[in-house]
């Protein structure tokens, strides 16, 4: 399967530091698998403007066309100002509105208190089910007291991100087979 991780934010560290926790983890136990990882945090963006995403050029063209061609997704966020940054919504808004259908997508967000752990469901998960995601119920959330300096420090939330990662794959692995025993239906 073709897997890519999005950091789906421009500023600061914490969700570039999560995501890598959780593509080191893929990169230990799933490197069978075609692995990418992506930062928005290093490229060069354009807003989207309605277009179809393949006309899109650089750095928006490689973002689109790898969340496209992704079979499965997990999806980076910081919570600012109780909701999901712009660019990561971008990224959303490049895409058709059933451009996620087929994907299965695991969710890791942080924030600098609990008091946001509802956001990726309430803001990001509508978002991907209105894309047609197959979403992973559960997600992984850390605030600051899970951070060092350049790294997560605390046990519980590495332990999560491999569930989640587990999860994610084996949903995504169901999700793959089920699609291919109504292909087989077809008989062709």
């Amino acid at each position: 399967m073709n897997i890519l991780v999005l950091s789906g934010s421009n500023v600061g560290r914490k969700t570039e530091i999560a995501t890598k926790a959780l593509y080191q983890e893929l990169q230990d136990h799933y490197s069978d698998h075609d692995l990418n990882y992506l930062n928005l945090k290093d490229l060069d963006m354009v807003f989207a403007d309605g277009r179809n995403f393949l006309d899109y050029k650089g750095d928006t063209e490689t973002v689109a066309r790898s969340v496209m061609d992704a079979d499965v997704l997990f999806i980076g966020t910081p919570i600012f100002q109780a909701s999901i940054p712009a660019s990561l919504k971008n990224v959303f808004d490049l895409l058709p509105q059933k451009g996620l259908e087929h994907k299965t997508v695991g969710i890791i967000a942080s924030s600098g208190s609990n008091r946001h752990y509802l956001i990726p469901e309430l803001q990001l998960k509508p978002i991907l089910n209105y894309m047609k995601a197959n979403v992973t119920p559960r997600y992984v959330y850390l605030n600051d007291r899970d951070f060092g300096i350049d790294e997560i420090h605390n046990d519980d939330v590495l332990f999560r991100i491999k569930d989640l990662v587990d999860e994610t794959m084996v949903l995504a692995e169901t999700y793959q087979e089920i699609l291919r025993k109504e292909d087989e239906k077809f008989g062709f």
